[in-house]
C-alpha cells in the first residue's frame, strides 16, 4: 500500500512535494478512473528487490528529501546572517516552507480505547498471571486481558476434551479415567508457560464497553488493574497473530511465536499458523532462556528466531535464545502484513515534532514515535538519522498503513525499564523495584501537560511518572492549561498508586485524600495493627469490614469476641465502627483477616507473626485452635501456632480439656522453645510470677545457687532461681530438716516469695528445663562449752553457749542450758532480718550468744542474731537491736511483733525490754471497723515512734502513713491552746432544742453554745432562733468558760466588734479549708474517751452507737405518754414505731437488759438536765418534773402480767415487748402461758408489721426447740413456713438448731431447704458455710457442683465466689484461690470479683500475690475510675502489709496507667 501511495502521489509529469494523508485521501477520490488502472498495472514488491519507481522518479524523490533536510538544518544559520527587511522577506518565505512541511508531518496519535478495534496487532507484556487469564500491559498506559482459551488451538483443544471427558466421567471405565487424568496433567497452569515480565505479541479480539462484567477468569478480581483489563480481550494463537506473514518471510533472523505442537524424541514441533510451514526445535536449544530443563507442555507458547530453513522449505530449525529474539532486526520484507507487533526494524527520522517523531520504517511504510516512548527529548533527534525501532501496533484501518514504533531503551532490549540508582545496594534494579505501590513522594516535577490526559512528571532524573487528570485533584478538573496549579515546572508531593510496565511509566496520583491515605494496598496493612473500620457487612459466615482507601478486611465467627456470640447481628450493625487488630495478612490473595476478641484487641502483649519472633521467655496472648487428647494447638498471628503439651497447660490435670479451653479461648502463653520450626509454649508459666528461663546450660551440678519460692506444693516447693530465673524443685522434707521443723509446721511457716539461700544442685534435666536443689549441708558447729562445764560464775557476756530449747512463751524461747542454768531467747533477738522470722522449734538445739545475765533467776538472756554471735564478720543488719528505751527516738522507723491485742489498740514488742503502744487511731489512714481481724499476736508489723516518753519508759507506735498523719496533726488545736475570752471560728456540728453545738475549726474539740447565748436580747424568740441554723453554717463563737474540759460558748453579738465580723467574713474561704482536713473518719475508742473527757453531757459522742440511743429516749417517752393516756382529754393514736423493731438475727436470749437501758436513759437525762444551765426557773422545775416522770417508769422494770399487759396497750406492735412477756413466763414454768401469749402476739400485730411478726415466729420456733417435742416443733414450724416467706423460716430453723448444737439436726434441715429451695444461693452457701465450721471440708465443697445443677446460670458466678471466699475463711485459702482464679478468667471485667479476690488475699497477707492480682487486672481495659479505685486498693495494701518501696511502685504504676490513659484518648 505504501508503494502504491507513492504511484499516485508522483504519477502526473510535475514532481510536486509530498503530500499529507489528508492531501492524498482527496487526491484519490478526485481520480478514482486513474486510481483503478494504475491499481492493476503496479507491483508492491518486484522480484529481485527492485522497484515500481522509474529511474527520473527515484532522482526526484532524492533530490526532494535533501531539500527537506536543508530546510531543517541550515534554516537557522542562513536566517541569522540577512538584514531585517530580509529576514521579514525570509521570514515570510520560511512559514510558508514551514505550512508546507507541516502538511507533510504525519499527525502523533495515542492509542486508547475507542482507537482499539478488533484484528489490530499490538505488542504487550505480562503484569499478572491469573489462573485462567493473563493481564497485559499495552502502551500508552492501557491494559488488555487474554483468557487462557485464546492462548493456542492445541491448549484450546486440550481444554474442551477435559471438559467432555468431565461430564462423561461417570460412565467411564477405570480405564477411562486413567486417560482422563492423563489428559488433564497435558493441561499445563499459565504460570508453567508464561511469567511476568515476558513480551507477547497479540492481536485485539474484542472490545467491550466500558463495566462490562462477563469477562471470563477475571469477573471477580478486585485488582484494579485487572479491573482496567476487563475491556480489551487480546488472542495469542499463532493463526492469527502470524496472519499476512508469507511462507517467503521465513528467512534466517526472523522472529516470530509459535505454539508447541506436538514432542518427539529429539525436540518438539512448532505451529506457526502458517499453511504448509511448521518449525522444529532441537531439545538442546529448548534448555536456552527461561525454559530450564523442564518439558515443554503441549500448547505452550514460544518467541523463537529462525536458524535455518529445511531444502524443502516446509520445516523451519527455530532457538528459543531469548538475546537472539531481542537482537533479531527485520530489513526487507514481501508484504506489509509480515511486520509483527514486537518486531525490530530500520527506520529513519523524517520529521521532528514536540511530541515525539516520523519515521519512514523499512524505506517504505510511515511511522511514529510517540514523545513516551523516547529516551530523549524530541528536539535532540536529528532528520535523516538511521534509527533502530521497534514496532508496538499497526493502524490497521489507515490508509497507507501506518506503525507505532519505541525507541525507548527498555523496549529496544526487551527488558524491565531499570531506574537511577540510589545507592550502591540497588543497583540494577528496575523502575518498579525501586518505587513500590505506596510509595510517597516529597516533590515531583511537572515535564509537560497533555490538556484532556494528564501530567508527564519526573520522578528523578531518568525516571518518569504519568499523572491521569481524574488524579490531579480531589476536585473535579475538565481540562489542564499550563498557567494553572500545574504548570511546566512546578512541583507536587506525590504518591505511586501503579505501574505501566510496558510504557516504562510509573503511575502516580497528586491526590491529598490519595497521598493521606493510611493503607494503599493490602502488603502496607501490618500484621498486629489495631485498626478501626466500618462495618460493611454481616454474612453467616464472616463479618466483612472496610478499612482505609477500600481496602476490605474479614472477621470470622470464632473472633468476633471472647466468648461465642449466639446473636452476632445484634452487635454488628452495617455501618458501625468497630475496632479490631490485624491477624492475617495475605498479599498473594489480596485478604486481611481481623480480630474482634477484646482480650487480643487491648492487649500489650508482644505480637508474634513470624517464626522469628518466638523467642524463649515471651509472654503473650494466643488462641486456642485445636484440641487434641494430650496436649492443644493455639495460634498466634499471621497463622504462626504452637503447641502445648499437657503438662505446660495448668499446675492441676485437667480431665477434660474441650470444657476448660474451648475452641477460640484466648489464653496467655510463654514460649518455651522452637525446635526445627515447631514452636512449644506454657499456659502454665505464663504468669508474673512465673519468670522463669528454659536454657539451664549455665547451671552446673553441685553449684551453690538462691532462688525464691514461686508454689508449693504436696512433697516440693518450687523455686526460681536469681538471678538465672531456673526453674528448681526443692523437697519438703529436705526444708524441714534442715529447719528442724516439722513438714505441717513447714508448710505453716512458709510463703511464696521468700528467699532461699545455700541451696546446691544435684541433678540437672535439660528437656524440661529443670533442676532439682537441696539444702547445702550444715557445717560442723563450733565447739562449745558442755553445759555442765557452764557456771552463773564462769559465764560471760558475748559468750557462744548451746541449749535445747523447751517450750514458747508469749516473751520468746525458753532454752535450758544446763541443768541449773536456763535462757530466754526474745522474738527481737532470733535475727538481724525479721522477714520470715519465728523462733526455733522445741526440742531443737541451738546456739546463741549471750547478752544479759540475772544471777538472781539464774537466767541468761541470748540471742541468735549473727551480728552478736560473730562480731567479727561483716553482717547486713535489716532490722537493729533496742536494748532500753534510749535507743528509740521519735520518727524512728521500726519493725517489731504483735505482743498483745487489746480493746483500745495493739502493744508491740521492738526489742528485749521495749514494748510500744499503738492506739486504734493509729493503726489504718481510714477507719476500720473490724480492726482486730487485721492482726494476730507475733505478727510482724512496722511503725514509726511518734512519742518516747523515758521517766515512764511509754513508747507510743503509729501504723499510719505520714500523709495522714501530717493530715491529722497540722496545725490542730489543743484544749492548752484554747482560753477564756477567745474567740473562735467553727462550724454547726448538731442541733438540739437547748443548745447548738459548735466544732471549733482545725481540731477535734467542740463545745456547747446554750440557747440562751444566742442574743442579748433576753426576750427574742431563741427556739426560732434555733430553727435558723443548719448543720454546717460557718460561726464565730466566743469561749466562756473551760470546765473540766467542758467548753461553754457564746454567739451573743455584744462580744464581738466590727472588725472581727469582717475578719469573719474574710476568713470563709479559710475555714472551708481547714474544715475540710478536719474529718471524723476513723475515730477509735480512745478518741471517743477524750471527746467524752472534753464535751461531756455538753458534747455528743459521734462514734457511738446513735440507733441505740434513739431507742432508750423514744422508749422513755412513749411510757411517758401512755401513762398519760387516760389522763388526757384528746385520745391519741399511739405510734406503731415507737418502740424499736428486734432484728433477731444473730443469737436469741430470753431475758433482756430492759433494767440497764433504763438506768443509761436515766443517766442520760440528768446529764442532760443538768447541763440546761440556770436562764430560767420555770422552764427547769418543767423540764424536771418531765424527766421525774420518765425516770419513774423506766426504773421499774414490769414485774407482773399487769405491768406487760399495761404497756402492751401503748406498744401492741412491738415484737421485743411481745417476747419480753413470754420470757417473763418461763422462770415460772408457764410453758404453755408462753405459747398462748405468742399466739396472741401474732394475732394482735398488724398485718403490715411483717419483720415484728416474723420476729415473733422465731420466738416461738426458739421455745419449742427448747421446751417443746419434735411433733410440736413440726407443728410451728409448717405454720411458720405458711405464715411468712417459707425460705427464711427453713434457714431461720436450721440457724436455731445449729446454735443449741443439734449440728445432725442442722445437716437434716439444710438438706432439707436445699432439697425445697434449689434454685437459691443463698440456701446452698449457708450449708457450705456450716459443712465448713463443722470441718466437714469434703461435704461442704461437693455442694458447690451440686448447687450449680441446680441453680440458674446467672446465679454461678455469685455462688462459686461465696463458696471460695468460705474456704478462705473456714477451709483452704489455696483452694479458695484456685475458684476465684476460674472466676476471673472466665470473666476478666467482672471488677467486684477482683476486689473480692484481693480482699481474700489481703487477708492472708500476702502482699506478693496481691501485687500479681493488681498488675493482672491493671492490663485489662476498664475506665479511669475503675482504674483509681485499683490503684487506691493497692496503695493501701502496701501501707499496711508491704513496704516503702511498694509504695513507690504503685504510684509509679499509676502514672504510666494515667499517660497511657491519656496518650490513647
Amino acid at each position: 500500500m505504501a508503494a502504491l501511495k507513492r504511484t499516485l502521489d508522483d504519477s502526473s509529469s510535475n514532481h510536486k512535494p509530498k503530500k499529507s494523508r489528508t492531501e492524498s485521501h482527496k487526491t484519490d477520490q478526485l481520480n478514482p478512473t486513474k486510481t483503478s488502472s494504475l491499481l492493476t498495472a503496479e507491483v508492491d514488491f518486484p522480484r529481485g528487490g527492485g522497484t515500481s519507481f522509474t529511474p527520473l522518479e527515484v532522482k526526484a524523490i532524492r533530490a526532494e528529501a535533501v531539500k527537506e533536510a536543508n530546510a531543517e538544518l541550515f534554516e537557522d544559520a542562513t536566517s541569522e546572517k540577512k538584514n531585517r527587511k530580509r529576514k521579514r522577506k525570509t521570514g515570510g518565505e520560511s512559514s510558508m516552507t514551514q505550512s508546507s512541511d507541516s502538511k507533510d508531518k504525519i499527525r502523533i496519535e495515542h492509542l486508547n480505547y475507542k482507537r482499539l478495534n478488533v484484528g489490530m496487532k499490538i505488542f504487550g507484556q505480562i503484569v499478572s498471571i491469573l489462573p485462567l487469564a493473563l493481564i497485559i500491559s499495552l502502551p500508552n498506559q492501557l491494559f488488555a486481558h487474554i483468557p487462557i482459551t485464546n492462548i493456542s488451538s492445541q491448549l484450546t483443544q486440550n481444554l474442551e476434551r477435559a471438559e467432555e471427558e468431565d461430564e462423561d466421567s461417570i460412565m467411564d471405565d477405570d480405564d477411562d479415567k486413567e486417560d482422563e487424568k492423563n489428559v488433564k496433567d497435558a493441561i499445563p497452569e499459565l504460570f508453567e508457560i508464561f511469567s511476568v515480565g515476558q513480551f507477547v505479541r497479540a492481536v485485539v479480539s474484542a472490545v467491550h464497553q466500558p463495566g462490562a462484567s462477563n469477562t471470563s477468569g477475571i469477573d471477580k478480581s478486585r485488582d484494579e488493574i485487572t479491573k482496567a483489563s476487563k475491556r480489551v480481550e487480546l488472542s495469542l494463537i499463532p493463526e492469527r497473530v502470524n496472519a499476512g506473514v508469507s511462507k517467503s518471510d521465513l528467512k534466517q533472523g526472523f522472529s516470530i511465536t509459535a505454539a508447541v505442537k506436538s514432542s518427539e524424541d529429539h525436540g518438539y514441533i512448532l505451529d506457526f499458523g502458517i499453511s504448509d510451514v511448521s518449525g522444529f526445535l532441537p531439545q538442546k536449544e529448548a534448555s536456552k532462556g527461561k525454559l530450564n530443563d523442564t518439558k515443554l507442555p503441549i500448547g505452550a507458547l514460544l518467541n523463537v528466531t529462525i536458524t535455518k530453513m529445511s531444502a524443502n522449505g516446509r520445516t523451519c530449525t527455530v532457538s528459543t535464545d531469548a538475546a537472539a529474539f531481542a537482537n533479531s532486526c527485520l530489513s526487507e520484507i514481501s508484504s506489509v502484513t509480515s511486520v509483527l507487533p514486537g518486531t525490530l526494524v530500520q527506520a529513519l527520522i523524517t520529521s521532528v515534532h514536540p511530541h515525539g517523531l516520523n519515521l519512514q520504517v523499512l524505506g517504505f511504510f510511515d511511522g511514529t514515535v510517540d514523545r513516551l516512548h523516547l529516551d530523549h527529548d524530541p528536539a535532540l533527534y536529528k532528520v535523516g538519522k538511521k534509527v533502530k525501532a521497534r514496532v508496538l501496533y499497526d493502524w490497521s484501518t489507515s490508509s497507507p498503513p501506518k506503525f507505532a514504533l519505541a525507541l525507548v531503551d527498555h523496549i529496544i532490549k526487551l527488558r524491565a525499564r531499570l531506574g537511577v540508582d540510589k545507592d550502591e545496594t540497588e543497583s540494577g534494579k528496575s523502575v518498579q523495584e525501586l518505587y513500590p505501590v505506596g510509595t510517597l513522594l516529597n516533590a515531583v516535577k511537572v515535564l509537560r501537560l497533555e490538556a484532556e490526559r494528564g501530567l508527564v512528571v519526573e520522578v528523578a532524573p531518568g525516571v518518569e511518572g504519568f499523572v491521569h487528570i481524574s488524579h490531579t485533584s480531589d476536585d473535579h478538573v475538565p481540562s489542564l492549561s499550563t498557567s494553572g496549579s500545574w504548570k511546566p515546572g512546578s512541583f507536587h508531593p506525590a504518591r505511586v498508586t501503579g505501574f505501566f510496565s510496558l510504557d516504562g511509566l510509573l503511575q502516580l496520583s497528586l491526590k491529598p485524600s490519595i497521598i493521606q491515605q493510611k493503607y494503599f494496598q493490602v502488603g502496607d496493612v501490618e500484621v498486629g495493627e489495631v485498626v478501626k473500620g466500618t462495618i460493611k457487612k454481616l454474612t453467616d459466615s464472616a463479618l466483612f469490614v472496610s478499612l482505609s482507601g477500600g481496602i476490605d478486611g474479614v472477621v470470622w465467627p470464632n473472633h468476633y469476641a471472647d466468648i461465642a456470640l449466639k446473636h452476632p447481628a445484634k452487635r454488628f450493625k452495617e455501618g458501625a465502627s468497630i475496632k479490631c487488630r490485624v491477624l492475617v495478612v495475605d498479599p498473594e490473595r489480596k485478604r486481611i483477616s481481623l480480630t474482634a476478641k477484646k482480650t487480643l484487641v487491648d492487649s500489650n502483649l508482644p505480637v508474634l507473626s513470624k517464626i522469628e519472633d518466638t523467642v524463649p521467655g515471651v509472654v503473650t496472648h494466643a488462641v486456642v485452635f485445636k484440641i487434641y487428647e494430650k496436649h492443644l494447638l493455639v495460634e498466634f498471628f499471621n497463622n504462626l501456632k504452637a503447641i502445648v503439651p499437657s503438662r505446660e497447660i495448668s499446675d492441676t490435670p485437667k480431665s477434660q480439656l474441650s470444657e476448660a479451653f474451648p475452641l477460640g479461648r484466648v489464653v496467655r502463653v510463654r514460649i518455651l522453645g522452637v525446635d526445627e520450626g515447631r514452636v512449644t509454649a506454657s499456659i502454665r508459666r505464663a504468669t508474673s510470677n512465673f519468670e522463669v528461663a528454659s536454657d539451664i546450660s549455665a547451671i552446673e551440678i553441685g553449684n551453690t545457687v538462691e532462688g525464691k519460692v514461686a508454689e508449693i506444693h504436696k512433697d516440693n516447693v518450687v523455686l526460681v532461681l536469681q538471678p538465672s530465673h531456673v526453674r528448681a524443685l526443692l523437697s519438703l522434707k529436705n526444708l524441714a530438716n534442715h529447719r528442724g521443723l516439722s513438714v505441717p509446721q513447714l508448710r505453716v511457716s512458709l510463703k511464696v516469695g521468700e528467699k532461699l539461700d545455700e541451696l546446691v544442685v544435684v541433678t540437672r534435666n535439660p528437656e524440661k528445663a529443670l533442676v532439682l536443689v537441696a539444702n547445702k549441708p550444715k557445717t560442723k558447729a563450733a565447739a562449745l562449752p558442755k553445759g555442765s562445764s557452764i557456771t552463773m560464775e564462769s559465764v560471760a557476756i558475748g559468750q557462744l553457749v548451746g541449749g535445747r530449747v523447751t517450750r514458747h512463751t508469749r516473751h520468746g524461747a525458753l532454752v535450758k542450758i544446763s541443768s541449773n542454768i536456763g535462757g530466754i531467747l526474745h522474738y527481737t533477738d532470733s535475727g538481724d532480718d525479721f522477714d520470715g522470722l519465728s523462733l526455733p522449734p522445741i526440742d531443737s538445739i541451738i546456739k546463741a550468744a549471750v547478752t544479759g545475765i540475772d544471777s538472781t533467776k539464774r537466767q541468761l538472756t541470748l540471742s541468735t542474731r549473727h551480728s552478736r554471735m560473730y562480731p567479727d564478720q561483716v553482717h547486713t543488719v535489716v532490722d537493729r537491736e533496742i536494748s532500753s528505751i534510749s535507743d528509740v527516738q521519735i520518727g524512728d522507723n521500726v519493725r517489731g511483733f504483735v505482743k498483745n491485742i487489746v480493746e483500745h489498740g495493739l502493744f508491740v514488742t521492738i526489742g528485749r525490754e521495749v514494748d510500744c503502744r499503738v492506739q486504734i487511731r493509729e493503726l489504718f489512714d481510714e477507719y476500720i471497723k473490724d480492726w482486730q481481724g487485721n492482726f494476730q499476736e507475733h505478727q510482724l508489723v512496722k511503725g514509726r515512734i511518734i512519742s518516747v516518753d523515758i521517766p515512764s519508759k511509754k513508747v507510743e507506735m503509729s501504723f499510719r502513713s505520714i500523709e495522714a498523719a501530717q493530715r491529722k496533726t497540722s496545725s490542730g488545736i489543743t484544749l492548752s491552746d484554747l482560753k477564756e475570752g477567745q474567740k473562735v471560728p467553727g462550724s454547726v456540728k448538731k442541733i438540739e432544742d437547748y443548745g447548738l453545738f459548735i466544732q471549733i475549726n482545725n481540731s477535734k474539740l467542740s463545745g456547747l453554745c446554750h440557747k440562751s447565748q444566742l442574743s442579748d436580747n433576753p426576750d427574742a424568740d431563741v427556739a426560732g432562733a434555733l430553727r435558723g441554723f443548719r448543720e454546717g453554717d460557718k460561726v464565730k463563737a466566743y469561749i466562756l468558760s473551760i470546765d473540766n474540759r467542758r467548753i461553754s460558748l457564746s454567739l451573743k453579738p455584744s462580744y464581738f466588734s466590727k472588725e472581727d465580723l469582717e475578719e469573719d467574713s474574710e476568713e470563709v474561704d479559710d475555714d472551708d479549708d481547714i474544715e475540710g482536713q478536719g474529718g471524723d473518719e476513723g475515730l477509735d475508742q480512745d478518741m471517743d474517751e477524750e471527746e467524752d473527757d472534753v464535751e461531756g453531757s455538753e458534747a455528743v459522742d459521734e462514734s457511738e452507737n446513735d440507733e441505740d440511743m434513739q431507742i432508750d429516749l423514744e422508749h422513755m417517752k412513749i411510757e411517758y405518754q401512755s401513762k398519760n393516756t387516760a389522763e388526757s382529754t384528746v385520745s391519741k393514736k399511739p405510734s406503731t414505731s415507737s418502740v424499736p423493731s428486734l432484728a433477731l438475727t444473730g443469737g436469741f436470749k430470753w431475758s433482756g437488759d430492759a433494767q440497764n437501758q433504763a438506768e443509761e436513759a436515766e443517766s442520760s437525762s440528768d446529764e442532760d438536765d443538768e447541763e440546761a444551765g440556770q436562764s430560767s426557773k420555770k422552764k427547769r422545775k418543767r423540764k424536771q418534773i418531765e424527766l421525774d416522770l420518765t425516770g419513774d417508769m423506766h426504773t421499774k422494770t414490769p414485774e407482773s402480767n399487769a405491768d406487760f399487759e399495761r404497756v402492751l396497750l401503748g406498744s401492741p406492735n412491738s415484737s421485743f415487748l411481745w417476747i419480753q412477756y413470754m420470757s417473763f413466763q418461763l422462770p415460772l414454768s408457764e410453758v404453755d402461758k408462753a405459747r398462748e401469749i405468742s399466739r396472741r402476739a401474732i394475732q394482735t400485730i398488724n398485718f403490715r408489721e411483717e419483720k415484728e411478726r416474723l420476729n415473733i415466729w422465731i420466738a416461738l420456733l426458739n421455745l419449742e426447740n427448747v421446751y417443746g417435742s419434735d411433733e410440736t416443733l413440726e407443728t410451728v414450724f409448717k405454720e411458720a413456713a405458711r405464715a411468712n416467706d417459707s425460705k427464711t423460716i427453713h434457714l431461720r430453723l436450721a440457724s436455731i438448731f445449729e446454735q443449741s448444737d443439734k449440728f445432725e439436726a442442722t445437716e437434716e434441715q439444710y438438706k432439707r431447704t436445699c432439697k425445697k429451695f434449689g434454685q437459691s444461693s443463698k440456701v446452698w452457701t449457708l450449708f457450705g458455710e456450716f459443712q465448713l465450721k463443722r470441718g466437714n471440708v469434703e461435704e461442704s465443697r461437693k455442694l458447690l457442683p451440686r448447687s450449680l445443677q441446680s441453680l440458674e446460670k446467672r446465679k454461678h458466678l455469685k455462688t462459686i465466689s461465696k463458696f471460695a471466699q468460705l474456704e478462705y475463711k473456714y477451709g483452704e485459702p489455696e483452694r479458695g484461690k484456685t475458684l476465684f482464679e476460674g472466676i476471673v478468667d472466665s470473666h476478666p471485667k467482672r471488677w467486684d470479683m477482683w476486689s473480692v479476690y484481693m480482699d481474700m488475699e489481703g487477708v492472708q497477707g500476702d502482699i506478693q500475690s496481691l501485687r500479681n492480682l493488681f498488675d493482672r487486672v491493671l492490663v485489662l481495659k476498664m475506665t479511669s475510675h475503675k482504674a483509681k479505685s485499683f490503684f487506691k486498693k493497692w496503695l493501701e495494701a502496701e501501707k499496711r502489709i508491704g513496704d516503702e518501696e511498694g509504695v513507690a511502685v504503685v504510684k509509679q504504676k499509676a502514672m504510666e496507667w494515667a499517660q497511657r490513659a491519656s496518650n490513647a484518648s
